[in-house]
């Protein structure tokens, strides 16, 4: 596993793996249509200065990407594994390579209460809850995951 910078070329099977409805569910968030996912990676991602991007790479097939930015005062990671990649220990590795390049500290994640494969992952990286919604909430609640130091 490697990581590298984002090319534009890599925007295409990112698209691919944002459609798949499981993936979707886990992330609690809606696959975008080619030409909105297309233009907030061009306009938002790909042009933020502050942010860091990163396309992991396995043997040299683009799997997936890990992003840094800051929002709302914080700033963020986050992270998009193709589903066929999913348990195989490329999330971890990937965030482990990526916290050497990205070094602001705290470091803040949200991600859904569910989505315990991802909790998982953050905390293999030394990511510690934060902030943790009531299990019997009806909604989809975001868990808060901060790595300090």
């Amino acid at each position: 596993m490697t990581l590298r910078e984002v090319l534009e070329e890599d925007l295409p099977i990112f698209f691919e793996h944002q459609q798949e409805p499981e993936a979707n569910r886990m992330a609690d968030f809606p696959a975008r249509a080619r030409d909105a996912f297309m233009e907030h990676w061009r306009t938002k991602v790909l042009v933020n200065a502050r942010g860091q991007k990163k396309t992991i790479v396995v043997g040299g097939r683009v799997v997936g990407n890990v992003v840094s930015w800051e929002q709302g005062g914080q700033r963020l990671v986050g992270y998009w594994v193709g589903r066929d990649h999913w348990g195989q220990g490329i999330a971890t590795a990937a965030l482990r390579e990526f916290l050497k390049h990205e070094t602001t500290r705290p470091l803040h994640a949200h991600v859904v209460r569910h989505n315990l494969g991802s909790i998982r992952v953050l905390e293999k990286c030394g990511f510690r809850t934060v902030d943790d919604p009531p299990a019997d909430s009806v909604e989809p609640e975001e868990v808060l995951l901060r790595l300090d130091g």
